[in-house]
Parts: structure tokens; C-alpha cells; sequence
């Protein structure tokens, strides 16, 4: 197969890197030339390490790297097969270049795009055969996260979304399909992991270093919200949050944080910036959490009854297959265990009370539960 990438940032590369170990012949495209050479440079650098630890044979880097040539003008992916765009998360700016690379193209190759949180349906109304558009979502790093959301459109032929499916099996990935709503599975779901523990720190109830503390002792997350935040960007988790907020008429679920606003418009971003909720200068130690027993108690289960209930209601609406919710958020956010199950195990009802008890103090639509909640 004859695959184009539109994009040679971390994403874009990484997502050719799948698919020329999986044997595709690869072409890479980036408005800014040098950017394409910066990302094959890289490349090669990941690849060698791979092979110096033992983890890839010499031949095989070699032939993940010579399946890789790059484009120089967006025409280069005219033979193209299947196209995936990996670009900036701004709707005018992907939908320009989809109508271009359409014009190039053959009427069979399939273009998809990589977006987190904008709307496929829309992405796809604006080109001529909308049939062949889809949402192919990999999670950050390419290479070695699992999973991939495939989001077919309104418009998207009824096949298609099957087809890239098992596309993704054979490249080694974990595919789930999901509706198209704001945020797919994974990032709507996920929402509350960062919004309720942004609501906890503003108003003083913790410090971010004992919210982490709380969900990686208790809930046994690999990293806690904030360092996840830091990790991600700051500012990408507040755009992926405002568009999901946005998309979803303001719904109060979704709000964005003041807080996160504020670091945003600081260049707080995290780890890319030297800074963000913690300090990542050299010779700069973390402050160390104030353990607090019931607080910890506190902070998990309110937490971890916002993502519980968004699943339920992820459930309710067909956002997906409950095996493909369980699955998307263990294999996309690395969560311990699927929040369906979680749920079952905590018991629904303690989640319900967990809400309502919430409900009833902040007099927010926020805290409430999904209709199906009460009822498992």
C-alpha cells in the first residue's frame, strides 16, 4: 500500500514510522521543508537506538527508513492509496488542504485525518467525495501507543470504517470504532480526569502534587492529572477541552478551567516549556505531597466517579461497543482498568451517591448522572 502523511511533526512521523514497519511505501509532506528533514533525522536516530538496544535488527531499520521518502509539494502523494492528515488542530486550515490534495489524488485513495476533537462530519462535507473521508486517530507516541479510534462521518460509505479497521490490525495497532461526538471515546471520556482535579486545586481543597499522589496510590494511574497535563501541554489539553466544550453547546461537563487558561497565556505548557504545574529546570527538586488519608479518599473518588459516569453515558448514547469503551481508555490513556468494570467494582450506587452528594453542594449541571447510572 501507497501511503501519504500530510505533517512531519511528532505525530505525523511516528504514524509513518507504523506504517513502513508494517511494509508501506510512505511519503511524507510538510508545508516546511526543513521540518520534514528535522523529523527523518529523528527518525533515524529512534531507529538506531531501537536496533542498539536489541529491540529491531539492523535490516529491518533499514528497511523502515527506505520506506520513507519525502514530498516536496502536496501533488508528491498523488499515488497515494490512503492519505493521513497530521497537521495544526485548526478546522479552515485542514479542510484548505484536504480540497487541495483532493484535486491530486485518484478517486479511490481514502483520505483520513488524525484530529483529537474537530468534528469529521464537517471536516469531510467540504470535499467533493466525502464518501472516502474518515477519522483515524492515533494516540501520542504513534509507535508505541496500542490504540486507534476510527470515526467514520455521516457521509463516510458504510464500509469504509470496517475496512480501516482491520488495515489497523494488520499495522499492529488496536483499533476501536467510535461515533463521531466531540472528543471520540477517549478524550471525551477522559475530560474529568483533568477538569475535575483543575476544580479541586482552584478552589483550594489540594495542592497538584497530592491530587497525583492520590489517583497514582489509590487509583494506580501511571501518572497523575497534572503530570499527565505537563506531559500532553498544557495548552494542547486546554484547546482539546475548549473545543470539546464548545462542540457540546456549552455543556457544563466540559468547562475549562480559569486555572488552565491563565498557565496557557503564561507559555506554562510543561515539560516543552521547562514549566508548567511543576518545575522541570535542572537541579529543581517536586514538592513532596502532604499525605492525607481521607482527603486522598476524597479526591479519588470524586475523580474517578466523573470518569465512571461519563462511560456510563458513552454507553447510553452508543458512543461505542462497551468492550471498545474498556479497551479505548486502557490501551489510549493507559488507565489500570476499563471504568466500566471499575464502576461494577466500587459499586454504582456509591458512584451515584458520589454525584448527587456533589450536586447538591455546588448546584451544578456538571455533577449530573447519566439516566442509565441509577439504573446499573
Amino acid at each position: 500500500m501507497n501511503v501519504g502523511i500530510i505533517g512531519a511533526g511528532t505525530m505525523g512521523v511516528g504514524i509513518a514510522q507504523v506504517a513502513a514497519t508494517a511494509g508501506c511505501k510512505v511519503v511524507v509532506f510538510d508545508a516546511n521543508t526543513l521540518q520534514i528533514d528535522k523529523a527523518l533525522f529523528g527518525l533515524e536516530k529512534t531507529l538506531q537506538k531501537l536496533v542498539e538496544k536489541n529491540k529491531l535488527s539492523q535490516e529491518k531499520a533499514n528497511e523502515i527508513r527506505s520506506n520513507i521518502t519525502k514530498a516536496t509539494v502536496l501533488q508528491d502523494l498523488k499515488d497515494a492509496d490512503l492519505v493521513i492528515e497530521a497537521i495544526i488542530e485548526n478546522k479552515e486550515i485542514k479542510t484548505k488542504v484536504f480540497t487541495e490534495l483532493e484535486t491530486y489524488v485518484s478517486e479511490n485513495c481514502i483520505i483520513g485525518s488524525n484530529t483529537s476533537s474537530i468534528s469529521i462530519t464537517s471536516l469531510g462535507a467540504e470535499l467533493k467525495n466525502p464518501e472516502r473521508f474518515i477519522g483515524i486517530h492515533f494516540f501520542n507516541p504513534a509507535p508505541l501507543m496500542p490504540l486507534v479510534e476510527v470515526i467514520p462521518s455521516l457521509l463516510t460509505k458504510n464500509s469504509l470504517a470496517q475496512e480501516i479497521y482491520d488495515l489497523m490490525r494488520d499495522w499492529g495497532k488496536m483499533p476501536v470504532i467510535a461515533k463521531d461526538i466531540p472528543g471520540f471515546i477517549v478524550n471525551r471520556i477522559a475530560r474529568p480526569y483533568y477538569g475535575e482535579a483543575l476544580r479541586i486545586v482552584e478552589e483550594n481543597i489540594a495542592t497538584p502534587e497530592q491530587v497525583d499522589d492520590a489517583m497514582r496510590t489509590l487509583g494506580n494511574f501511571k501518572m497523575g492529572p497534572f503530570e499527565l497535563m505537563d506531559l500532553i501541554g498544557v495548552d494542547v489539553n486546554f484547546a482539546v477541552t475548549t473545543t470539546v466544550y464548545k462542540d457540546y453547546f456549552y455543556d457544563p461537563k466540559y468547562k475549562p478551567s480559569l486555572l488552565q487558561q491563565r498557565m496557557s497565556e503564561a507559555k506554562l505548557h510543561g515539560r516543552k516549556t521547562g514549566k508548567g504545574f511543576y518545575n522541570y529546570s535542572e537541579g529543581v527538586e517536586r514538592p513532596i505531597a502532604h499525605k492525607d488519608e481521607l482527603l486522598y479518599q476524597y479526591i479519588f473518588l470524586r475523580i474517578i466517579s466523573m470518569l465512571i459516569n461519563e462511560a456510563v453515558e458513552a454507553k447510553r448514547i452508543g458512543i461505542a461497543t462497551d468492550e471498545d469503551i474498556e479497551l479505548a481508555m486502557q490501551k489510549g490513556v493507559n488507565y489500570p482498568k476499563g471504568l466500566l468494570s471499575w464502576g461494577k467494582e466500587i459499586g454504582y450506587t456509591k458512584i451515584s451517591e458520589t454525584l448527587q452528594k456533589l450536586y447538591e453542594e455546588y448546584q451544578e449541571e456538571r455533577y449530573k448522572q447519566s439516566p442509565l447510572l441509577r439504573k446499573m
